[in-house]
């Protein structure tokens, strides 16, 4: 019989040098630093949680999750944290530099026909993910076009008050 390894973690806390490894042996049971003795967390609310660690008892707020980008804000106490997560994948992914490769944006292109309302950059921009780029009007709605990933804006291909079909290119980066 082969055991299963046991799941991992790794914790950044306020950008501090070097991950605190969490294990867990059940997808049920919680994470808890390697080679510490397991932790009682039970949920009490809604975004909030009792974690007793070490023999101490913490009141745990969850401030704001944003998965995509992997980082969790905590309230323990009377402190505020900010908790990068990775698994080993994203480790992998970011020593080989391949998570920046990937965010290499080249261009937008209109995702549906519609009027373009409003242009919100120009060329020589620079842009982080999920940046307005610009406002498109299809289906009498307002969809506002966002930065796929970090960039430098290089050209506007598209021209407010005028129309757009699917796929027409709408902004180049550099």
């Amino acid at each position: 019989m082969r055991l299963k390894p046991m799941a991992k973690l790794y914790a950044t806390v306020n950008s501090a040098e070097g991950a605190i490894t969490l294990t867990r042996s059940s997808p049920s049971s919680p994470w808890t630093p390697a080679g510490e003795n397991a932790v009682d967390l039970v949920r009490t609310g809604a975004s909030s949680f009792s974690l007793v660690r070490n023999g101490r008892s913490h009141r745990v707020l969850v401030l704001k999750e944003d998965k995509e980008n992997g980082t969790i804000r905590l309230r323990i106490g009377a402190h505020t944290y900010t908790v990068q997560v990775q698994d080993d994948r994203s480790r992998l992914m970011e020593a080989l530099g391949l998570d920046k490769a990937a965010l290499k944006v080249k261009e937008i292109k209109a995702p549906m026909p519609g009027m373009v309302l409003n242009i919100l950059v120009k060329p020589g921009d620079a842009v982080k993910k999920n940046d307005p780029i610009l406002i498109l009007e299809a289906m009498k709605m307002e969809n506002l076009i966002k930065a796929p990933g970090d960039a430098l804006v290089t050209t506007i291909h598209a021209e407010k008050g005028r129309p757009v079909e699917k796929g027409q290119l709408l902004v180049s980066f550099g």
